[in-house]
């Protein structure tokens, strides 16, 4: 019982973290289309950081949920997709790789965020001050879990933003036979979930976290020196 009660409070702690991650995400990339010429995202209220928009019931709310109370070592879920006319982007390769790409990106900078917030939280912040501890925490999951999205959605695996980019670079026949493979994703992933091969990626987001805090930890560093 104690330990249910460790996750349900570790979950609380892990959910706004994610939820921001996972919207940053999809915002990035409804920016970047409009810059490149597609309003759909924006004509349908999706160019926002109000989460509501962007939750999926399935992906947003449960995946994850059960993820966290089960204590799986990787975080697994996803939020509704922006909508994008991808034929309405101009010059259209370019377009179709940087709007890919914005996803990732953003939680790149989000990810540094959290390590920027964490390693001040540690430094400044006093072990006394009454939200230290949850902050502290919830700033070191925004980190991994960033990261998480960041690896995970360059997989080139249809429909991740990963198999975007390589699309960007394919003739138009490529992409169709590319395109294909998206019919087994939603299988493929979740085999590799349940199997334990998607823990692979644990390394880079391992690495990629340690590296942020180290980062900031040197930025610091020098700044109170």
């Amino acid at each position: 019982m104690d330990n249910f009660n460790t996750r349900l409070q570790m979950m609380f702690v892990q959910m706004i973290p994610f939820l921001m991650a996972i919207v940053f995400h999809e915002v990035a990339h409804a920016y970047i289309a409009r810059r490149f010429g597609d309003d759909t995202a924006k004509n349908m209220g999706r160019l926002t950081l109000n989460p509501i928009p962007h939750i999926d019931p399935i992906g947003t709310l449960l995946f994850p949920m059960v993820n966290m109370l089960t204590g799986m070592s990787l975080l697994f879920g996803w939020a509704k997709p922006v909508p994008i006319n991808y034929n309405s982007l101009k010059p259209y390769r370019k377009g179709l790789f940087l709007v890919a790409f914005a996803g990732p990106m953003a939680n790149v900078l989000l990810a540094l965020a959290c390590s920027l917030l964490f390693v001040a939280l540690s430094i400044f912040v006093p072990q006394t001050f009454y939200f230290y501890e949850p902050l502290r925490n919830m700033s070191y999951v925004g980190i991994s879990i960033n990261f998480a999205l960041c690896v995970f959605n360059l997989l080139p695996l249809p429909p991740l933003d990963g198999s975007r980019m390589v699309e960007s670079f394919l003739s138009t026949e490529a992409t169709k036979n590319f395109e294909k493979i998206g019919s087994y994703s939603f299988i493929i992933l979740l085999l590799l979930l349940w199997s334990g091969g998607l823990n692979v990626l644990s390394v880079p987001i391992g690495y990629l976290t340690n590296i942020s805090i180290a980062l900031w930890l040197k930025v610091f560093s020098g700044f109170l020196h």
